[in-house]
Order: structure tokens, then sequence, then C-alpha cells
């Protein structure tokens, strides 16, 4: 019994590692967020083991009987739609249950967008605090509040359509001369990054057309 963790490229399909490729060629099924896009994956590559639905809606009513079939013998492996489960996506529950019930767990290294996002923004990374998603609405604010004493690096994702009222809010709450990079589209033709302080970057998304997955990086605070 193994439950395999496999990243999954997060644009260019040959950022997948040959050992993800094997291990998805071997298991008994593979758990996935949308079956859909992880089939497009799969048949690049002529993986045609069992493809099974795996998300955030189900995740709670599937739990049990996932498990029950890992400690039964059977090998998984868990897929997210893009990167490494359990990072801003669906993962934590079946992987917090597998180490209660003392299953093997492998956890393969792979894509993820935040790291290649930090490294490429020229801010420093031997430090960094990695936030996801701010909150949607309650406790948004709090957040952005605390936020703006910390001395780390700070990264972000974000979606295109609250990718200006990040801006804002960072000038808000940070300040205007805070260093901000943005990257899109990670490994994607259309990879796209944007540097510069905090006011620079607002001046420069309004004339832009925003579209695809943000990763925000932003520089923690300067002692003074």
């Amino acid at each position: 019994m193994k439950l395999y963790i496999v990243p999954t490229p997060i644009g260019n399909l040959q950022d997948i590692t040959f050992r993800a490729i094997d291990v998805l060629k071997s298991v008994d099924a593979i758990l996935a967020e949308d079956t859909r896009k992880s089939r497009v994956l799969l048949n690049h590559f002529s993986i045609s083991t069992k493809l099974e639905s795996f998300h955030k809606f189900n995740e709670h009513d599937k739990l049990n009987s996932i498990i029950n079939r890992l400690l039964s013998g059977e090998k998984i492996a868990l897929v997210s739609d893009a990167g490494t489960p359990g990072i801003s996506d669906p993962g934590f529950l079946i992987i917090r249950e597998a180490v209660k019930n003392e299953i093997d767990i492998e956890t393969l290294p792979g894509a993820t967008a935040f790291v290649p996002a930090l490294v490429n923004s020229g801010l420093p990374c031997d430090k960094f605090v990695f936030e996801g998603f701010l909150p949607a609405k309650k406790g948004r604010q709090k957040r952005l509040k605390e936020l703006a004493e910390e001395k780390r690096t700070m990264v972000f994702y974000e979606s295109p359509y609250r990718i200006a009222k990040a801006i804002d809010e960072f000038i808000e709450y940070f300040g205007e001369d805070r260093l901000v990079s943005i990257t899109r589209e990670i490994s994607k033709i259309y990879e796209e990054n944007i540097r510069g302080t905090a006011k620079e970057v607002k001046e420069i998304i309004k004339e832009k057309t925003l579209k695809g997955e943000f990763v925000i990086v932003v520089q923690g605070k300067i002692s003074e």
C-alpha cells in the first residue's frame, strides 16, 4: 500500500519528470482534481491508468473509501490540475489521513508555481513566507495589516480578477515604494514578468488585459 503525491506540469507538458511518468503508469489508480485536464496529460504520455475524480467538493465523501483501498494494498497516485497537490490545491486531507493510518506516502519533487516566480523576482529568496491566496473577503484586511510588518519576502497567488485590487491593497498597507514582481503563465507560451515598485506595477497593469495564473512576490519590510 502506498500513496504517491505526484506534481504535474504547470504549463509545458515536458516539465514532468521521468519518475512521475513511471509512477503514474504503475499505480492502480490516479486521483485527479479535474479528470478532463489530467486526461490530456495522461494521453500525451500514453498513460492508461484508471483516472478518478478527487477534488475539494467530493474529497470528504470519498476519503474513507480511498483510505480503505490503500489499506487493502492498492497503490494510488494523487495529482492536481497543475503543480504539487496540497499547495493551494486539494491533497491535505488525504495525506493527513494516510499519516494517521500509517500508510506509506511518497511525495515526488516537481513543478510548483511559486518557486520559479520567487527566484525570478530578483528579491531575496533565502528567507520567504508563502501566503498563497489571501482571504477573498473576511479577514483580508486583518492579514494585510499583519503582513505590513513582515520582513521576509512574501509570495502570493492571485486570480486575474483581483490582481489590480491586490496591488492597490499592497500600496495601501505596504507603501507605494515596496518592490513587487508579478509572474503569470509560468512555463507557458505567454509567460510574462512585471517588476518594479508597487506604484510602477500598478501603472503597467493598467494598460494590460490580465489573463492566466498569477504569482505575486513582494519585498519584505526594510528595517529602519
